[in-house]
């Protein structure tokens, strides 16, 4: 989105394109980060002679504390502004890898893996950047820079990942921890920027934040929209942390995981950003149904077909172009619904949901791996609510809420 330099008289680091900039580094960096934590389980467990369920447990912990504290927090940055819950987050995201390397407990892991950096993904979520997005960007525009922020995103799973596997491989997982607990501090001077964005916009009438979210809870698209982000945050977390154990169990080497996490990636910036730009040409709720519906084809193929390193870097491509492009459509849509004023607050309720899908995926994942020895139950549920997705997106009216006038 270009400047026009000659009526901006805004300072350049305060203009709409480098705030867009800044915003898809802080979104590169902050999901680039967490996204190669499943790196962590195979060897983590191993040294500390832990089952599986209890590295699980604790990225499960992180996912719900990150979508409970997501809601709060997007209150905080429409009230306040968004570049200081950045800040914040970000220092108190490197404090909990930091303290992730030291972890020598369960108790100790889920403190700091689960809760402290739980939190600080609240603080630094993407979603928060494509709030401030929303207000700075005409409507027109909205659909390309959400998609912008999304494949950001997923360009640093795409890089952080084997980074992260190469810091594993020269100095151990420890170690590892601590170089990435630095690089998320890079968000801090890149959250300055976001200042540009101010607080939560005016929608033509005044609402107080109850009143938003009363009309959002009342509204039935906004509810199955909800409904269905759930799924995303399960099928997404599962992968990206029980994918790399996985494939080391079908007797393939562990890096083919990492390098599978990087596809995923790689393939999501075109996902994404595709995605985004196909939001602005047809209707969300029917590129969100055949996203969910094409997510479960691709993993009922992938459980079927015989595992191999061909199959398994086949999938990462594919399931690259369905990762994480409901994003785009999904934001747009309560934007669409609610206006640009309260949009990290709502947002962040349907993120919540994510996040508990996420919960539940981790979870599951690991608990049901250390019951039977295998994954395959959590693969076969993953298709069935792949299909369930898709059918609750199909009901969705794509248009404004209808609003009461309140008095300002």
């Amino acid at each position: 989105m270009p400047d026009n330099a000659a009526t901006d008289s805004r300072p350049l680091w305060l203009r709409p394109s480098v705030v867009i900039a800044a915003g898809c580094l802080i979104s590169l960096i902050g999901f680039g980060v967490r996204a190669g934590f499943g790196l962590f389980l195979a060897p983590m467990s191993s040294d500390m002679g832990w089952g599986r369920e209890i590295f699980a447990l604790a990225i499960a912990i992180q996912n719900l504390l990150w979508g409970l504290g997501l809601p709060f927090v997007g209150m905080i940055a429409d009230k306040f502004g968004t570049a200081r819950v950045l800040i914040v987050g970000a220092v108190l995201y490197a404090v909990g890898v930091y303290l992730m390397s030291v972890s020598s407990t369960p108790s100790m892991l889920y403190l700091s893996a689960g809760v402290v950096v739980g939190l600080a993904l609240a603080g630094t979520s993407f979603s928060l950047v494509l709030a401030a997005f929303a207000r700075m960007v005409p409507p027109e525009k909205q659909s390309w820079a959400l998609g912008m922020g999304t494949a950001a995103g997923s360009l640093g799973q795409f890089l952080m990942v084997p980074l992260g596997q190469s810091f594993i491989s020269a100095y151990g997982w420890s170690t590892a921890l601590v170089l990435l607990g630095f690089c998320a501090l890079i968000i801090v001077p890149l959250a300055l920027p976001m200042t540009a964005a101010g607080k939560g916009g005016r929608m033509g009438m005044e609402q107080t934040i109850g009143q938003a979210l009363r009309e959002a809870g009342g509204h039935s698209s906004y509810l199955f929209l909800t409904a269905g982000f759930f799924v995303c945050g399960f099928h997404v977390a599962f992968v990206a942390v029980h994918l790399p154990a996985y494939i080391t169990d079908q007797g393939l080497p562990g890096e083919l995981g990492a390098s599978a996490l990087a596809i995923v990636g790689l393939m999501n910036v075109l996902g994404a950003y595709g995605s985004g730009v196909l939001g602005g040409k047809f209707p969300k709720k029917y590129l969100l149904s055949t996203i969910y519906f094409l997510r479960a084809i691709v993993f009922a193929v992938f459980i079927i077909v015989p595992v191999s390193s061909l199959t398994v870097l086949i999938f990462a491509g594919v399931l690259g172009l369905l990762w994480l492009s409901t994003v785009p459509a999904t934001s747009a849509l309560v934007a669409l619904m609610f206006g640009p004023r309260y949009m990290a607050t709502l947002f962040g309720i349907v993120f919540l949901s994510h996040q508990l899908g996420s919960f539940l995926g981790v979870w599951l994942g690991g608990y049901l791996y250390d019951l039977s020895g295998s994954y395959d139950v959590v693969w076969w549920l993953s298709v069935g609510l792949g299909v369930a997705s898709a059918l609750l997106h199909l009901p969705i009216v794509e248009r404004p809420a209808p609003r009461v006038s309140v008095p300002a």
